[in-house]
């Protein structure tokens, strides 16, 4: 079990020829790319400034548990859009081990909590080691044919049903089991899996149409992912052989101020355009009995992971993606979690639900798990990365790559510069009407631009063939290229946890979802 960072081989040796049909082509690594002069430079989301949009406000949220209260947390919960109802959904649990409970929203920013006829107001699944259990991790398959199969769900079973006992029963970890559900509200009877420590999630990858689980487990090096994937759901899915995975590596440096060896707290994952996003909570302590004394939340930060297979992940920038303040009396002072799905499209804007713990309730209280908000964090779509030039033009070139799309579309901020696209063949020479000179040059600051040539508007007499894109640009940053066959600018790529232009999580609209 290395500390050295996972070697990924698909960049160790990348393709001959890069088919890129589905999705916009980002430029988070250097998969697609031959070579390059530009910069490229890794972003950071921005934290909505009326955040928490979601805070304890029902009874159930404000009460009290084993000395914690003030607590509507996503661990892992799940937001998704729901595209047949047309609302946003927020799976999360009301109180400290309370109840499982939905929100819904129209716009991520206010939010509702409707009377489900269920357990009492919002709550679906009331409180109870073997009711709603610890925590859960929640999905909205949207992509199922089963009907009765829409909402997935992953719960945590402590081993003896005690929460006062926790894990120490038996000196074994908790069991989980597995549900399924038409609408969100009535689940099946659970199907019991292995054992395995909280916060274990799952994720599908329909790049290889296979179910992820992503178990958390204690190693020598301290909270790490192990790995197990099966065509279903819950048929064939085996966590007894799961193989170690990936957790905290050298590059993950400690807290000056708190020095303990960083571990890796959770790992979610979702299919976003052509790439599987990970989002990795890194945990920097201090450790739970030092936080429970001291009655403060631990560190964990938010960072970012991509991945082309779905298990290999490439982690370029080891910068917080969203982290906490750290300050006494903010909402997310500490102990930061994403969420099932990742991550919503809304327009030329990615945005990012969190969970944050102050660690002071309303009424003063103190505790390690006390004070939990939810708040949003905002990004460009696309825009992980950017590849950028200066006054001097810089250049960049792909790949062979083919395509059976007609209209190049990019993603771009050159409003005080240009860029410019030719196409050239596998060997690099270049192809008549193609050239860089017959390019409509593009100044613009867009997240939707299409490109086209004198004599050419489209790419249709190069359908099919191995080619190399090179871009040429000044005073700009570009995020991501693709092919659509539509003149919308439709990638066919994935859209994270959906949104409320699209029908479902592929995006076969492109600017008619702006």
């Amino acid at each position: 079990m290395s500390a050295a960072p996972m070697r990924v081989p698909y960049l160790e040796q990348p393709p001959a020829v890069i088919p890129i049909n589905t999705g916009r082509q980002l430029f988070v690594d250097d998969f697609l790319i031959a070579s390059t002069d530009l910069q490229r430079v890794f972003h950071q989301a921005n934290k909505y400034q009326a955040n928490p949009v979601f805070f304890p406000e029902t009874k159930e949220e404000l009460s009290g548990a084993f000395d914690n209260s003030a607590v509507t947390y996503l661990g892992q919960g799940g937001v998704f859009f729901d595209s047949r109802e047309r609302l946003f959904k927020m799976f999360y649990t009301a109180g400290w081990r309370g109840g499982l409970a939905m929100a819904t929203s129209k716009n991520l920013v206010n939010w509702q909590r409707p009377d489900l006829g269920l357990a009492g107001g919002n709550i679906i699944i009331p409180p109870g080691p073997q009711l709603a259990g610890g925590d859960n991790a929640i999905m909205v398959d949207l992509q199922t044919t089963d009907s009765t199969q829409r909402y997935k769900a992953v719960i945590e079973r402590l081993v003896d049903g005690n929460w006062a006992t926790n894990y120490n029963s038996k000196g074994a970890s908790p069991t989980h089991t597995l549900h399924t559900s038409a609408d969100g509200r009535i689940w099946s009877q659970g199907v019991e899996m292995g054992r395995a420590s909280d916060y274990t999630s799952f994720f599908y990858n329909p790049f290889r149409s296979v179910w992820v689980f992503s178990i958390k487990r204690n190693t020598k090096r301290g909270r790490a992912r192990y790995y197990t994937e099966s065509k279903d759901f819950i048929r064939n899915m085996d966590w007894d052989s799961s193989v170690y995975w990936v957790g905290a590596d050298s590059l993950d440096k400690p807290d000056e101020q708190i020095g303990d060896p960083a571990q890796l707290y959770s790992l979610n994952a979702i299919a976003y355009e052509s790439i599987m996003l990970g989002e990795f909570y890194i945990h920097l302590g201090p450790s739970n009995q030092v936080c429970e004394e001291g009655k403060f939340p631990k560190i964990t930060e938010l960072k970012l992971g991509f991945s082309r297979d779905g298990f290999y992940w490439h982690r370029p920038d080891r910068n917080a993606f969203i982290a906490p303040t750290r300050k006494e009396g903010d909402w997310d002072r500490a102990y930061l979690h994403g969420t099932m799905g990742v991550c919503l499209v809304m327009g030329d804007s990615l945005w990012f639900p969190y969970c944050g713990y102050s660690g002071v309730a309303p009424d003063g209280a103190r505790g390690m798990y006390t004070g939990a908000s939810v708040g949003m964090a905002t990004l460009r779509r696309d825009g992980f990365a950017s590849m950028e030039a200066g006054n001097k033009k810089g250049v960049l070139l792909t790949r062979p790559v083919t395509f059976s799309g007609k209209y190049l579309f990019v993603n771009v901020d050159c409003a005080a510069g240009e860029l410019m696209v030719e196409v050239l063949d596998e060997k690099g020479k270049k192809i008549k009407g193609f050239a860089a000179a017959d390019c409509k040059p593009v100044s613009t600051n867009s997240t939707l631009q299409q490109v086209t040539w004198k004599n050419n508007a489209d790419l249709s007499s190069l359908a099919g063939k191995n080619v190399r894109f090179k871009f040429h640009l000044r005073n700009g940053k570009i995020y991501s290229f693709w092919v659509s066959p539509d003149e919308s600018g439709a990638s066919y790529g994935y859209l994270g946890a959906g949104g409320p232009g699209y029908d479902g999580v592929i995006d076969d609209k492109g600017s008619k979802a702006y």
